[in-house]
């Protein structure tokens, strides 16, 4: 069971199957891929796109601020709607741009019997998720290339606070496979947002994810969850640390501008989940 997540990957150079060589993984072409000590597999090509990845410094913040409990209806609600849309559905559970996989984490805990797979950029992220459940798996691989996934292998995809390429989404779902999609609305930590100097949320996100999705897609439900949350300084800089701020930002600039806000700063989690059907 703890290595069922593997047959779900395909070599990023051949695109052939994959499967556990010792401390490594391998395709029957001899490509071969070591599994790191945290347990995780780099499968980025040899010649990738140039692209910033998340830092240790990062996924620190990012693990101070959910420890905290403020998003724990949203990765609740995450797991909820994964179960469901799972429902008759064969196929393993992907995290794409998981971070430290908590949300896939918690989708697996109410899917028994599924693998996972947790994929991000950052090697720092998938030192993390390779430990998030007994049942994932944790690559790094860019999202927006294609993904070292097989055709036809997922259940549900999830995508929270990240890219989504479309294709590749359609490409690894198992028929009748959906996509579970949160992403932040204008008010989403609305006061913080200008105070910190944080990269804010385009206007038109919502639009542009229906626009994305529609042909291969069907939308199957939308919901918006939206609720106060009060934070001390200290978890507002590890909110705008935590995310693409941090490379515009230094922590120490934003401790600065933190302290005019109010301690605690009332303000709010604002995000609109979509579940998108495989159109096929």
């Amino acid at each position: 069971m703890a290595d069922r997540w593997v047959e779900c990957l395909a070599c990023p150079h051949c695109g052939g199957g994959l499967h556990r060589a010792g401390g490594a993984l391998r395709c029957a072409q001899g490509h071969t891929f070591d599994i790191a000590r945290q347990g995780y597999v780099n499968l980025l090509p040899g010649v990738v796109r140039k692209a910033t990845a998340d830092t240790a410094a990062m996924l620190s913040a990012r693990e101070e601020f959910l420890g905290a409990g403020h998003y724990r209806p949203l990765l609740g609600r995450v797991a909820e709607e994964a179960d469901r849309a799972a429902e008759g559905v064969e196929g393993c559970v992907i995290e794409v741009g998981s971070g430290p996989g908590r949300y896939l984490a918690a989708a697996l805990e109410r899917l028994p019997g599924r693998p996972g797979l947790a994929l991000d950029l950052s090697k720092h992220a998938a030192r993390r998720a390779a430990g998030s459940h007994p049942r994932a798996g944790a690559v790094v691989c860019d999202a927006w290339e294609r993904i070292p996934v097989q055709d036809s292998v997922a259940a549900v995809v999830l995508s929270v606070f990240a890219p989504r390429n479309v294709p590749e989404f359609a490409r690894m779902l198992a028929p009748g496979g959906a996509v579970v999609v949160a992403a932040p609305t204008g008010r989403h930590l609305e006061g913080l947002v200008d105070a910190l100097g944080m990269i804010g949320v385009d206007p038109d996100k919502g639009e542009r994810i229906r626009h994305g999705f529609s042909g291969a897609f069907l939308l199957e439900r939308v919901e918006l969850l939206e609720y106060p949350i009060k934070l001390t300084r200290a978890e507002a800089v590890a909110a705008a640390a935590m995310g693409p701020t941090a490379f515009h930002v230094p922590v120490d600039e934003l401790r600065h501008r933190a302290e005019a806000l109010d301690d605690p700063l009332e303000t709010a989690l604002s995000v609109e989940m979509f579940t998108w059907r495989l159109a096929r």
